[in-house]
């Protein structure tokens, strides 16, 4: 799967793997080393990440149902939470810099497909 921002054209991923179960929403990115440019978790349902345990930094990108942007976090470091945002459904995490690169903001609409 794919993660388009509508607004700008930009591509937000190549490769998107979901978490939707218990287990692997639990684990997220646990474990690795990096995120590789081009690929993203997507997690639902999810109102809020934390990056504990974790060895890089990452953007989160918060949709809502209708896959609108209603938070963006850049450079969420390790060791770090972000707050609960209650109009999301799901988190899209990415490589740190995505956000920057891709110009996507809060009200684009992120295409996955």
């Amino acid at each position: 799967m794919r993660a388009i921002n509508k607004n700008t054209g930009r591509t937000l991923a190549c490769r998107v793997v979901t978490a939707e179960t218990w287990l692997s929403r639990s684990r997220g990115l646990l474990g690795r080393d990096a995120l590789p440019e081009g690929e993203a978790l997507l997690i639902r349902p999810c109102r809020g990440v934390h990056t504990f345990f974790m060895r890089f930094p990452i953007d989160v990108v918060f949709l809502d149902l209708s896959q609108r942007v209603v938070a963006t976090v850049s450079h969420l470091q390790s060791g770090r939470m972000t707050r609960i945002f209650f109009k999301a459904g799901s988190a899209l995490e990415l490589p740190a810099g995505t956000i920057a690169l891709s110009r996507t903001s809060c009200g684009d609409e992120v295409v996955l497909g």
